[in-house]
């Protein structure tokens, strides 16, 4: 007995020096990832002056082995404007972490916002991904703040949602001094939303998402919808534009496409008007679908990803705008629908689309064997439609019928080629009187490759070749058109 009480501490210790020689398993398994406790770290505030904020994100690891976090890291580095705090240890960049078997970890994010400085400094919205690499798997949480003092549609919190706004039929005037940021899908209804000369609107893009029961639908999220009897009013001026663009104003993103969705008149709606106003930096500018009117004076529509103008069996009447630098068509009129451009310039260079598509047709299968079609009637007055490649104007007409595919040129300047061969519309120039059918050796534009479709003062064909249109004397700057031999797009050459 003496012998066995002698060696009992030892027997006693030896379960627990094996157990602290015994070397912790970690799972290298990429199936075991981790958890969070949410996907968007949001700060709530919006501020108003200097200020800072913390939020705290959970990090659990669900599995019955340790697991070894090879890197946690700020996107955007050292040009982050959050920082932070990984399990007690500061610094936007951290390795081989380690949780525990159903353990977890806390992540610390602070974010000190000024919005004294300009939104090209301190953005509307801020938003970064934390990222976590474990096993082979890049997982990401969106730190998400707000920079400056705005007004948020729908919400500041409206990422990848979608909110309705209707007044029963009244109006809702856009006239706080502060910018607007729409942030989310706003679609209006039952009310006409007015929005006055000056007045800046911001689109928040990026990627949303909806989840069904079977599936993750993605879309880029981002856009004003107008169904029912929503109205759009935009009451720019030369002086003091309306101005639709992405709430990234950093100079790299000044030129950047595709940034936010556009600007979406559903079918029925009507009444639409867009005076002396911009559109950029979208996927599309301006879609107008099924039975909408609309009407677009002096507007520019430019760096899309998509078509800058989408009309859809559609009525619209346009006047005195520009369309450039759109990586589809310009101007898409498909459909069918009745369609009426003076004085518009449609340039269309270093893209794949061309300026101007026409259709009357929608088809249901890919050979086009079945289709839908509606008549087309457009007419284009004192207009250029120009570009880098040979031919600038697609149509369809599925419809052997002349009065479904009624389209008009006059004292216009094109450019096609392959357009008139036998086997597509060989007589296009038959309904282009009169017109230039120009080249690559014509000159037009003062500057294309650095976006001045103002007309080359000296040499440019488009030069007195238009026909004076009653009540439009003047230019898209504002110039006076000459009365008896204006110039042809949206720019008159002062002499």
């Amino acid at each position: 007995m003496r012998l066995l009480f002698r060696w009992a501490p030892a027997l006693f210790l030896l379960p627990l020096f094996l157990t602290f020689c015994q070397k912790e398993k970690f799972t290298t398994d990429p199936a075991d990832k981790l958890e969070f406790s949410t996907d968007t770290l949001r700060f709530d505030t919006t501020f108003t002056e200097i200020g800072s904020a913390t939020r705290i994100l959970k990090v659990y690891n669900r599995r019955k082995e340790s697991i070894r976090i090879s890197k946690i890291y700020l996107a955007n580095g050292a040009a982050s404007r959050f920082n932070l705090n990984i399990d007690g240890i500061s610094g936007d960049s951290q390795t081989d972490i380690e949780i525990g078997p159903n353990d977890s970890l806390y992540v610390f994010a602070e974010v000190t916002i000024n919005p004294d400085q300009p939104a090209s400094a301190s953005p509307f919205v801020v938003s970064e991904d934390i990222v976590f690499e474990t096993n082979g798997n890049t997982q990401k949480v969106v730190a998400e703040a707000f920079g400056q003092n705005a007004v948020y549609l729908p919400t500041r919190f409206g990422a990848g949602g979608q909110v309705g706004y209707g007044c029963s039929g009244g109006e809702w005037v856009w006239d706080d001094p502060r910018p607007y940021v729409i942030y989310g899908i706003l679609v209006i209804d039952e009310c006409t939303v007015r929005i006055p000369a000056g007045a800046r609107v911001y689109v928040h893009g990026g990627l949303g998402k909806v989840v069904t029961d079977t599936s993750l639908v993605r879309y880029n999220d981002g856009f004003i919808a107008f169904q029912g009897a929503g109205k759009l009013i935009v009451e720019g001026t030369l002086e003091n534009p309306v101005i639709f663009e992405s709430d990234r104003l950093e100079a790299e993103f000044d030129d950047e496409p595709g940034q936010w969705t556009g600007i979406w008149l559903q079918s029925g709606s009507s009444g639409h008007r867009i005076e002396h106003c911009v559109v950029r930096n979208s996927i599309i500018g301006v879609r107008a679908d099924s039975a909408v009117d609309l009407t677009l004076k002096n507007t520019q529509i430019y760096n899309t990803a998509g078509p800058g103008l989408i009309g859809v069996h559609a009525k619209i009447n346009a006047e005195n705008c520009l369309f450039h630098s759109n990586a589809g068509f310009s101007i898409q009129l498909e459909y069918g629908g009745e369609y009426n451009f003076t004085y518009c310039t449609a340039a269309s260079y270093g893209v794949d689309g061309e300026a101007i598509r026409m259709g009357n047709a929608i088809c249901l299968d890919p050979a086009c064997g079945a289709f839908v079609a509606n008549r087309l009637q457009a007419r284009f007055q004192n207009c250029i439609i120009f570009g880098g490649r040979a031919d600038q104007i697609t149509l369809f007409d599925r419809v052997d019928d002349p009065a479904m595919f009624d389209y008009e040129f006059k004292n216009c300047i094109v450019r096609v080629r392959d357009l008139l061969k036998d086997n597509a519309y060989p007589d296009f120039l038959d309904h282009c009187q009169p017109c230039i059918n120009a080249d690559a050796q014509d000159t037009i534009f003062l500057d294309p490759n650095r976006y001045n479709f103002r007309l080359d003062t000296m040499h440019s064909i488009a030069n007195r070749y238009g026909a004076p249109v009653p009540g439009v004397v003047k230019d898209l700057d504002g110039k006076m058109r000459d009365a008896v031999m204006p110039d042809a797009g949206c720019y008159e050459i002062e002499f």
